[in-house]
């Protein structure tokens, strides 16, 4: 049996774990506790992404602790997690970080979750020698150069060639607008990668519009995008930011077709945007709809949970989580820098969110869906992988 096998194998058993009742739950004899710190947006601008966090975070803890927590060297050790609000805000991200190492002195951190926060916050676990996985940042800045830093998303130069490509090829755009939060290194980023690789690809950027976080009112930037008449609008901002845009964008006369990035994946976005975003594109992580068995047992195991379904925060915390996991079983130490020497070396994982091999920056290698927005649900439409992924085999993966 692979390597591959072996480890999906124990990754349906600690989710099935958790279908198990407390009482088959107790037979565990611990050596000793596994401290991890989780820093989510659970106040601010963000609450949404900070619930889909903790919850995750929550659950994955849980079943690995069901099935007797994590094995080093012989001995049992519970995981335990150390959950600290960032308020969406990158200072406070940098503090809380900063306080679960020094004060903590936690085995590892997961999170933040956006890259305001992510970035800053990354510059912290690489000062200070901490492994440090953020499942949702994709600016290249949260992990670039900083060795003791791990994503689980795919980044931005990866997710802006994909909606622009399928701006392309879906709706024949020979002409793109942009709208994004020029104060916020996310969208920012994203925004200039979608304009990159749509000018790469011979269409006109018509109209590059920016605004600053907080603002409400974009009647100014889209009268200018309309009067451009492109043939797609692209807007990158998170999911509380989006219903306004897109209702103000439709009030003010636009009919064209509206992209959106990884950002817009939370069920609240559906209810705050209401029939304005019917028939949305935008690029994310995962489908519930085209699911392997691993995401069916974690959807399953969530919605029981929780009573919802999890959107992509959570799914690619479940799988933040499991990497480290998997990074401190290999390693069979607590010492940090083996567990950081155990990521890097992970060239090959089956999570969630799909499967996904990491570079020499400790970013993943994976695909991409395009999910739209029929009838007040997310629904898959397609998908987008980067050339030559994933392999044509994956008998042997290194682990």
């Amino acid at each position: 049996m692979s390597k591959r096998s072996v480890s999906i194998l124990v990754l349906v058993a600690i989710l099935l774990a958790g279908l198990l009742p407390a009482a088959a739950q107790t037979d565990c004899d611990f050596a000793g506790e596994i401290y991890i710190g989780v820093i989510a947006s659970l106040t601010g601008d963000r609450p949404k992404v900070g619930q889909s966090t903790e919850e995750a975070a929550q659950m994955a803890v849980d079943e690995v602790n069901a099935a007797c927590g994590l094995q080093i060297d012989g001995k049992n050790y519970e995981v335990v997690i150390l959950v600290e609000d960032s308020e969406s805000k990158g200072e406070s991200a940098v503090a809380v970080a900063t306080r679960l190492i020094v004060d903590e002195d936690v085995l590892a951190i997961i999170g933040p979750q956006a890259s305001v926060e992510a970035v800053p916050a990354g510059q912290v676990a690489n000062d200070r020698e901490t492994p440090m996985i953020s499942p949702w940042s994709t600016n290249p800045a949260t992990t670039f150069d900083r060795p003791w830093v791990f994503r689980a998303a795919f980044l931005d130069p990866f997710q802006g060639p994909v909606v622009a490509g399928f701006a392309q090829e879906e709706f024949g755009a020979k002409t793109v607008a942009v709208l994004y939060d020029i104060a916020s290194d996310y969208p920012k980023g994203l925004a200039e990668n979608f304009r990159d690789a749509a000018i790469a690809a011979g269409m006109d950027v018509v109209a590059f519009e920016s605004f600053s976080t907080g603002d409400t009112d974009f009647s100014s930037q889209l009268t200018n995008i309309i009067q451009a008449h492109p043939d797609v609008l692209f807007t990158p901002q998170y999911y509380n930011e989006v219903p306004l845009i897109v209702q103000q964008a439709r009030q003010l006369g636009y009919e064209g077709p509206i992209l959106g990035s990884d950002s817009w994946g939370t069920p609240d976005l559906l209810d705050l945007c209401g029939d304005a975003c019917n028939g949305a594109f935008f690029s994310t992580h995962y489908s519930a709809d085209i699911a392997t068995d691993v995401a069916q047992a974690f959807i399953s195991n969530y919605e029981e949970r929780y009573g919802a379904k999890p959107d992509d925060v959570a799914a690619l915390t479940y799988d933040a989580f499991h990497i480290l996991f998997q990074a401190i079983t290999n390693a069979q130490s607590l010492d940090k820098a083996d567990i950081r020497d155990a990521l890097a070396d992970i060239e090959l994982f089956e999570g969630v969110t799909g499967l996904m091999s990491f570079d020499e920056q400790g970013d993943p290698i994976k695909c991409a869906v395009i999910l739209q927005i029929v009838d007040g649900a997310f629904t898959f439409y397609d998908s987008a992988c980067p050339a030559g992924f994933p392999p044509e085999s994956t008998e042997e993966p290194a682990s």
